[in-house]
Formats: C-alpha cells, sequence, structure tokens
C-alpha cells in the first residue's frame, strides 16, 4: 500500500521532470521560426533565380530547383556516398580524399530511406542546421544570459553572406550540430558527452581537431583537472577520427599524408607563409590576373580573413582562451595555403563570431542593422551565385 502511494505520488513529478526536459522554450520557438522563415526566403530566391536567370534561347524552362543544389561539393559528397573513396580499386581524379567520411556515412544512411541524393543531402542539412540554430542560442545564453542574446545570434547566423551553404548539402551544418552541443556540454562540465560529440564532429569535418583541442584548454581552464584525472582519456577521443582516416588513407594510397597531398591537388592548399598567402590571394583579387566572378570571390576572401584577425584580437582582448584557440587555428590552417580558399563560408563555423555580434548588438542596436543592410544582399547574391553553377567558396 505504502509502495503504490509512493509510485502514485512519483508519477506525475517524473512525467513533469520528462516534459520539461523535452520542452521547448520561448526562445527555442523564436529561433526555430526564424530558421524556417530564413529557409524558405533562402528557397525563394532559389526559386525566382532559376526562372530570371535561364536560358533565354529556352522558352518557359528552368532548370528543375533540386538540381540547382546539386553543386561543386555536393556533387562530391554524393559522389563518395555512392561510390566511396577508391571506386574500382582506385584513387579518383577528383581529389574526393579531401573530405572525411562523416558527411557522405550519414547522406548513405539516408538515402537507405529515401532513394534521392539531392534531397538527402538538403534533408541531413535542413534538420542539423535547426538543432545547430537551437544548440548556437543555448550556447549564447551561458554567456549573455536572457532571451534576446540567443535570438540575436542566430538572426546574425541565417543573416551571414554564405548562410546558403547550411541549406545545401554541405557539411557545414552537420558539423554545427555535432560541435555546438559538444561546446555547450563541455561548458557545462559534461566531459564525456562533450568528448562524445566532438569525435563525432571530427569524423565530418578537419574542424573538428581544433574544437578538440579548444575543449583541452577549456579543461585545463576549469580548474578541476586533478580531481577529474580520469576524464582525461575521453579528450583524446575528438582526435581519433582523423587518425583513423589517416591509416584508412595510408592503407590504401601508401601515403601517410595522402589527405594533405589530396587538399594540395584539389585547393592549392600547400603551406605557404601567411605574407605570402595573403599576397597572392590579393593579387588573384586585383591584379586581373582571374576571370571577374572568381576575382570578386577572391575580395570576399580578403574580408573574411580580415574579419578573423579582428575577431582574434577581440577574443584574446577579452581573454577567451578556448575560443582564441578554436579560431586561431582554424585561421592558421586557412591562412597558410597558396591563397585564401572558402574562408567566407568557412566563417558559419566561427560561432564566437555570432556570440561578440549578438553582445555588441545588444548595447548598440545599430549593429543590427549595419549587418542587414550590407550582409543580406550579400546571402542572396551567393545564393544565386552557388545555385547557378558559379563557384561561391
Amino acid at each position: 500500500m505504502t509502495n503504490q502511494l509512493i509510485d502514485h505520488k512519483l508519477a506525475p513529478a517524473c512525467g513533469e521532470a520528462g516534459r520539461r526536459r523535452f520542452h521547448l522554450s520561448l526562445t527555442d520557438r523564436i529561433v526555430l521560426r526564424a530558421y524556417l522563415l530564413f529557409h524558405a526566403g533562402v528557397w525563394t530566391i532559389v526559386y525566382a533565380a532559376g526562372w530570371l536567370f535561364a536560358d533565354q534561347g529556352t522558352p518557359a524552362r528552368a532548370l528543375p530547383v533540386l538540381s540547382r543544389w546539386a553543386r561543386w561539393d555536393a556533387r562530391l559528397f554524393v559522389s563518395i556516398a555512392k561510390d566511396g573513396y577508391f571506386p574500382n580499386g582506385v584513387g579518383a581524379k577528383d581529389a574526393r580524399e579531401a573530405f572525411l567520411p562523416g558527411f557522405p556515412l550519414v547522406l548513405r544512411c539516408v538515402h537507405s530511406v529515401i532513394p534521392q541524393w539531392n534531397v538527402d543531402g538538403l534533408l541531413v542539412s535542413f534538420v542539423a542546421g535547426g538543432v545547430a540554430a537551437l544548440a548556437l542560442s543555448r550556447v549564447v545564453q551561458t554567456t549573455l544570459p536572457g532571451q534576446e542574446g540567443g535570438e540575436r545570434s542566430v538572426f546574425f547566423l541565417l543573416a551571414s553572406p554564405c548562410a546558403v551553404f547550411l541549406v545545401a548539402g554541405y557539411s557545414e551544418s552537420l558539423f554545427l550540430s555535432l560541435a555546438l552541443p559538444a561546446w555547450l556540454a563541455a561548458k557545462r562540465g559534461n566531459w564525456r558527452l562533450a568528448a562524445s560529440l566532438a569525435c563525432a564532429a571530427g569524423a565530418v569535418r578537419v574542424s573538428g581537431l581544433f574544437l578538440a583541442t579548444a575543449m583541452v584548454v577549456q579543461f585545463a581552464m576549469s580548474g578541476r583537472v586533478r580531481s577529474q584525472a580520469r576524464l582525461l582519456p575521453w579528450l583524446a577521443l575528438p582526435f581519433m577520427p582523423m587518425l583513423a582516416y589517416t591509416c584508412y588513407l595510408y592503407a590504401h594510397t601508401g601515403d601517410w599524408m595522402a589527405w594533405e597531398h589530396a587538399q594540395e591537388r584539389g585547393w592549392f592548399r600547400g603551406f605557404h607563409y601567411p605574407w605570402q598567402t595573403w599576397c597572392n590571394t590579393w593579387k588573384a583579387a586585383f591584379s586581373h590576373t582571374q576571370s571577374a566572378p572568381y576575382a570578386f570571390m577572391f575580395q570576399m576572401e580578403l574580408v573574411a580573413v580580415a574579419t578573423g584577425i579582428l575577431l582574434l584580437v577581440v577574443l584574446v582582448r577579452q581573454r577567451l582562451w578556448p575560443e582564441v584557440t578554436y579560431v586561431g587555428l582554424s585561421l592558421s590552417a586557412l591562412g597558410t595555403s597558396y591563397w585564401y580558399m572558402s574562408v567566407p563560408r568557412a566563417s558559419l563555423l566561427w560561432w564566437p563570431l555570432w556570440s561578440l555580434l549578438a553582445a555588441w548588438s545588444v548595447r548598440r542596436p545599430w549593429v543590427r542593422s549595419a549587418f542587414v543592410a550590407v550582409a543580406v544582399p550579400l546571402m542572396a547574391l551567393i545564393t544565386v551565385t552557388f545555385t547557378s553553377g558559379r563557384w561561391a567558396g
């Protein structure tokens, strides 16, 4: 009788706790609504651009809207998911070894349920992007309490110039959907969960190594290294995917540097000194050696690098050393190639940037208006550029 009474009293409490655990707050609902509106806006741009920029010699005919997303890296990811890295037992000529296997593996799993490759990539990015938006909002709320900070950070991310890559079948959304919850777990001291999520993120993009290193710095700064020394092996877990992938490539190529050599072969990402990289990119942007569209994108690369350097300076001044580690390693990797390549797209992964902009805009409302005036037109332009098959980073 007593046990039944206790169970009867505990049941509502347990049910209420479960509902609270999975309850979406007001901020979460606002963030998701903004995310859906962002997707609607991007798809509207893509649909309209397909008609406005269709071949004028073909009356009333535009490329099917789904086909417009099968561009550049999206095609490579699908090729890896379909045929692997070494079709017919030999390496492909498209430098596909430069892409880590996490995203293609997820694509292949989704394809077993929805057998349409273009839809699969878009669906993965759609679901992962929603998770990333919620996680970004919650990460920002750890340092900028209140509803407004989380909402604003997501707004800045979704309005950023390269936000179209959060919609396309690219790996940015999936990486953020794992990396941001990992960072949130690390901030809360849940290191096992943080390491597990960071390990999954490390299988998606090489940026997972930067995340893993930043988490080590975060752990060292927690002041509990001695008392939590048993957790140190967990911090090695996020480094394992890149190590395993390197061994996999070596087994097939006999080259321990196969990943780096694929980067060099496909995107000229061999090591150069930072000043050489800046000069080479400047020449490509302004010396009339490239076609006009490519020259413009190189100009965007320079702006993105300058933004990253400014971000790094602000983080150093605020002594946010884990964030300094993450952004600094990202800039170092991107800033020592022959020229800058895909830095604007990589800036989507710099969540400290969106956090700082959110905090700044709370104090100075004009920041948000200025950002909209500059970034949103660029976002529309890059969306049209990418979905029309031109290079957009």
